[in-house]
Order: structure tokens, then sequence, then C-alpha cells
């Protein structure tokens, strides 16, 4: 269920910014949010250029990391910080002039009028034509590996996001990689908050390469994803393949036994199977149960 709609007069929008080595674009970034919101927080994740500075020259709280720590981790701090400050909508968008601030209303809107806890910009509904193939196709598989290709999200991997007061207090981010994109959309899915995405235009500069392995970024959020669902459903994730591997056994100790009555024969490799199965099986459906009974007794706190 979403927040009731929240008025121009009481609103608090704060612009959440993270970055690292961004000297070159942070200031247009800083000023052109200040336009659209009431205070611009930069986290200066570890930068050994003059992006802290720069920002705060230009008017942002600047919130510093003694060391890159990762865009996850400077979420993280953003999150916090929105939640210190009692923000009534916090929007992050990147420091390095991909995400425009001009399309900021257009990200609180659903938010001020109560049908959104948390809004997305997709890069997808408006012209794929301006996003690299390289990267329309990646993303396109990890929404496919999280399970939300064909559900209702078109971009999960969008920085650029409107988040409501419930959702700034019920999401605390804690992968420090780029995984946290995904993680927080399956916290918003555990808290029953309601995601939404409108239309934007990323701009992808011509002969600036991308500081993120796009290799990297994928096998980060896939495992991160695989993580966090074995953590929300470990009797499926480890009980179903433990299972399977004690049937494995099951089945290769009967073959041993059987082809030992018959021939006298005591097959080692059958009893390898069976034995290496028997523990593998045991041992995953001992973890199954003992995270389902850590995550009930969590859930109840």
């Amino acid at each position: 269920m979403t927040g009731s709609p929240v008025s121009d007069k009481r609103s608090f929008i704060v612009a959440c910014i993270p970055a690292y080595n961004e000297e070159l674009t942070i200031a247009k970034v800083v000023l052109k949010a200040r336009r659209h919101v009431d205070k611009v927080i930069v986290c200066d994740d570890g930068s050994t250029d003059m992006t802290a500075e720069i920002a705060e020259a230009c008017g942002a709280e600047v919130i510093r990391h003694e060391k890159n720590m990762g865009y996850g981790a400077a979420i993280g701090s953003l999150f916090r910080r929105a939640r210190e400050i009692e923000a009534d909508i916090m929007v992050t968008l990147d420091a390095d002039g991909q995400h425009d601030p001009d399309y900021i209303p257009r990200l609180i809107e659903p938010i001020m009028k109560g049908e959104a806890d948390i809004v997305i910009g997709s890069r997808f509904l408006a012209d794929e034509a301006d996003v690299p193939a390289y990267r329309r196709i990646g993303i396109k598989i990890i929404n496919w590996v999280t399970g939300r290709g064909s559900d209702r999200l078109s971009d999960t991997q969008s920085g650029f996001r409107a988040y409501s007061r419930k959702a700034i207090e019920a999401i605390l981010p804690t992968e420090a990689g780029m995984g946290v994109s995904t993680e927080i959309l399956l916290r918003a899915e555990e808290k029953g908050l309601k995601v939404r995405e409108v239309p934007v235009k990323i701009i992808y500069e011509v002969g600036r390469p991308s500081k993120i392995n796009p290799i990297a970024h994928g096998l980060d959020v896939i495992f991160s994803t695989i993580k966090h669902l074995s953590i929300r459903h470990p009797l499926m994730f480890y009980g179903i393949p433990g299972v399977l591997c004690l049937l494995v056994a099951l089945a290769s100790g009967l073959m041993l036994i059987h082809l030992f009555n018959l021939t006298r024969y005591f097959s080692l490799p059958l009893a390898v199977v069976a034995v290496g199965f028997g523990l593998l099986g045991a041992i995953l459906c001992s973890i199954a149960i003992m995270l389902w009974i850590l995550v009930s007794l969590i859930k109840r706190r």
C-alpha cells in the first residue's frame, strides 16, 4: 500500500549523488539538481581528485568515504543521511552526467500524488536507439536472471530513482557493489512497496569510457541476486537441491547393494557417488532448515 500524497508545501526533497572521481561533471550535475530539490547531498566515495571540493563549492553537502568502498556503499550512506534529515523524497542520480536532473520532476510526480513508493527512470521506456547495444543486451539479460524481465520492470539497473519517505525508512541497503540496485528492489518487494517506472533518456557521452567493467557489473548483480534469493527462500534454494542429492545417493546405494547381491562385486564408483551425494544432500538440507529457522525468527522480531 502506498503512502498518502505528499503536499508541495511540506515536502522536503533531496537529491543524493554517489560520486567517485567525477570532478569534470559534478558541478553541472549539482547545480542542475538544485533547481528541482531543496538539498543536494554528494557521497564522495574515496575520490582522489577535486570531486568533493567542487561539490561543496556548488552548494552540496558532502559525505566522505576515506577510501573507495563501492557504489552500493555510497548509496547506503546516502540512504542513512536522507533518513537522518527526514527527507520526504530522495532522488538518486549519477555524478557522471548520464542522468539529466531536469527529469527529477517527472520522477517525483508519482510519489507526490501518492501513486508509488519508488519510481525508476527507465531508459527502455524512452528511445532505445540511444542505448548502446551492449548495454541494452546486458541489462535485459540481468532483468531476466533476476526474474523481473517479464514481470513489471524494464530497467532494474537504473540508478536514476526517487524514493518516498516510506521507502527511505523501510530500506537500508547493505550491498557494497553494483548489486545494490537489485537488492533495493528485492527489499521493496518484501516490504510491499509499490514500484513504478517513468521514461527518461540517458546521456551516453561518446569517447568517455565507463569506470565499470560490464562483465564484472553483470556478475556482481547476478551473485548479489542469488545471495538475497537464497536468504529469502532457503527451503527452495537449498532444500530442493538437497533432496535431489539425497535421491541420487539413495538410488546409487540401492544399485550398489543390488549389484553386490548379484555378483559379490563391490563397486567403488557407486559407493563414492552414494556417499558424496548423501553428504552433500544432508549438508544442503541442514543449511535450508537452519536458514529457514533463522529468517523466521528475524521476521518475528
